[in-house]
């Protein structure tokens, strides 16, 4: 079979991996004009691009004229020089032809990656911006296939599909028209050989088109539950609550539905292989019997058959591609509409217009009259990134209703009170990872919507009772507070956080990967390097939100003794469910309900003999009769 056969075999099986429901979507207004945008930086490159692609298209005609002219004027005639000659120039065009594609490859990488580059960074970038309501709702794997499959499908509309649209254009005009000048009977014979193709392929490319899209789906599960039983967590809950051999049975009912569609397309791929490699040969023993008689009549000469069936070869594979390219374009274009789906999402919590710098050498914390109900879905989510078809419009329930306090410089402000009851979410807004729906949180006086969420973060420095950790070392952990933190800095946050002992017995030191999440370390050893790194950042407020839940009783007194020395003479707003370590809090609040019930000292508290006192009497209740048994 020829190259050219080859090709339209190749073409034929790119729709595998094709969907051809996405010829169905309409493009939203603007999108063609956003997409230009994006490629004005690369328009000259895409403009020789193309000229190459136009060269190598002209190359397709090139040879099999030049085999015609070998063969009628050169050996027919006997003339040895002009087939020496025509040989070199069909070596010189093979050499030119292969320049051709070499620098089209470049060109083709150097558009496609800076797209791929820009697109990346602008999603990431963006994402970077989203507020905790958007990861909350968002699920991870179709957020990152944004930045990878959707982002990578998107250049194609540059590259592959663009160089493909218009080289299989032009070559097919050049081939068709090459082949009516030569003899228009035989290339109306080989047209006539057309459909018995092009029918067959579309209703195998459908087909492998639905069966690879199962397939996808198959992966896409069996990626998902391979992820989620990989991680720490998981491994720990299947090792602890699952079976073996159930967990092996349900994959490997996933991977032998994969194999069996494998299977199956493998087959579909072959027996359109098969007939296309049928077809052509048809075709090529149709114009040899109707053209081998021609010349023998001496009404078509050997040249001519030679190179209408070197042309033959080339006529199917630009047609094959152009029978699909409706599929190919959309797909690349709806691959920007979905990237750009994610660069519309406006994040709801932004800097505002005249947003000014946070300064204040001793910040305080004010709630003024602040009421406050979760964002809606449409609000900050998509529903393509939720997996759902329309994302819920439930409006949440009023979580804080009327909150006033006062947090001043230097104080300790502790939240008490049941789970539910609106504690880490008065911390959220603090930091202003949710905005208020009333009244005002302010920062050093200042209202938290009008300074920049860069000041107002580099103020504010947070523990909590589950402190991430990236797979990374402990240099890296530590260095992500202050970037320019020297070791001699480092090592005093260690030690002021009650680590540096264990840190420095180890082995590989500040070098140490923690692992996953930083499973690597116990709970108590993670919160401690969370103390360090927030001593290196040295914020003027801390806000601990159940930094030492969850601990042993050794461990919360290491940690509890790293806090100290965090909260020395800063501002602090400490949620904690142990009462025992709020007890020398400046002020206590007790929150029920998203209001605050009581507030006062510990002592005050206790007189009261209210819901804090109860609270307080049953913590020390239940632990006096756990040290009883």
């Amino acid at each position: 079979m020829s190259s050219g056969m080859a090709r339209a075999g190749m073409g034929a099986y790119g729709w595998r991996r094709q969907d051809s429901s996405v010829t169905g979507q309409k493009l939203a207004k603007g999108t063609l004009r956003r997409i230009a945008r994006f490629a004005k930086p690369y328009r000259w490159y895409i403009t020789v691009f193309l000229v190459l692609v136009i060269l190598s298209a002209f190359m397709v005609i090139a040879s099999p004229l030049l085999f015609k002219k070998i063969v009628d004027d050169g050996i027919t005639k006997g003339n040895a020089g002009l087939v020496t000659a025509l040989a070199l120039v069909v070596a010189l065009l093979a050499v030119v032809e292969a320049g051709l594609g070499l620098m089209q490859r470049w060109f083709s990488a150097r558009i496609g990656e800076g797209l791929i580059f820009d697109l990346r960074t602008k999603v990431f970038g963006h994402v970077q911006r989203m507020p905790v309501a958007f990861f909350t709702r968002t699920q991870t794997g179709a957020l990152v296939s944004r930045l990878n499959n959707d982002v990578i499908g998107a250049q194609q509309a540059f590259t592959s599909t663009l160089s493909g649209v218009v080289s299989n254009i032009i070559s097919l005009i050049l081939v068709v028209g090459a082949m009516l000048v030569l003899s228009w009977q035989l290339t109306v014979v080989a047209i006539l050989l057309l459909p018995v193709f092009l029918i067959p392929a579309r209703i195998l490319g459908r087909r492998l088109a639905t069966l690879t899209r199962e397939q996808m789906n198959l992966n896409a599960e069996m990626s998902t539950a391979m992820t989620e039983r990989f991680s720490v967590g998981g491994a720990l809950l299947v090792t602890l609550f699952g079976t073996p051999s159930i967990e092996k049975n349900d994959f490997s009912e996933r991977a032998g539905r994969v194999r069996d569609l494998g299977i199956r397309i493998a087959m579909l791929g072959r027996v359109f292989f098969t007939a296309l490699t049928l077809v052509a040969a048809l075709a090529t023993a149709l114009v040899y019997g109707v053209g081998g008689n021609l010349a023998v009549r001496e009404t078509l000469t050997v040249g001519t058959l030679l190179a209408l069936v070197a042309l033959l070869g080339r006529l199917y594979g630009p047609l094959t591609a152009l029978s699909n390219v409706r599929v190919d374009v959309m797909t690349a274009l709806v691959s920007f509409e979905r990237v750009f789906e994610v660069l519309d999402l406006e994040p709801m919590i932004k800097d505002a217009p005249e947003a000014k710098e946070l300064r204040s050498e001793r910040a305080g914390v004010e709630f003024d009259h602040v009421a406050f109900a979760y964002p809606t879905a449409e609000q900050v989510s998509l529903a393509s990134l939720e997996s759902v078809a329309v994302l819920d419009k439930r409006v949440s329930s009023q979580v804080l209703e009327d909150v006033n306090f006062v947090v001043e410089p230097g104080q300790m402000v502790a939240l008490v009170g049941p789970s539910g009851a609106g504690k880490t979410t008065i911390t959220n807004l603090v930091a202003r990872l949710y905005d208020v729906t009333g009244g005002v949180v302010r920062v050093g006086g200042q209202d938290v919507r009008e300074v920049t969420l860069q000041s107002l973060h580099d103020t504010i420095g947070y523990v909590t009772q589950d402190a991430h950790m990236f797979h990374d070392t402990i240099r890296a952990n530590l260095a992500y507070a202050k970037p320019d933190a020297t070791d001699a800095e480092m090592i005093e946050a260690l030690k002021s956080a009650q680590v540096w002992t264990l840190v420095s017995s180890l082995p590989d030191g500040l070098e140490t990967v923690v692992g996953d999440r930083g499973h690597r370390l116990s709970g108590g050893e993670r919160q401690r390097l969370a103390i360090a790194r927030l001593l290196l950042k040295a914020p003027q407020i801390v806000v601990l939100d159940e930094a030492t839940a969850h601990l042993d009783s050794e461990s919360e007194v290491a940690v509890q003794r790293a806090l100290d020395t965090a909260l020395e003479g800063r501002t602090s707003l400490v949620i904690a469910h142990r009462l025992s370590t709020v007890r020398n809090a400046d002020l206590i609040l007790v929150v029920d309900r998203g209001n605050i019930v009581e507030r006062g000292t510990h002592e005050q508290l206790l007189a009261q003999g209210g819901e804090y006192a109860d609270l307080y009497r049953t913590q020390f209740a239940e632990a006096g009769s756990a040290a009883g048994v």
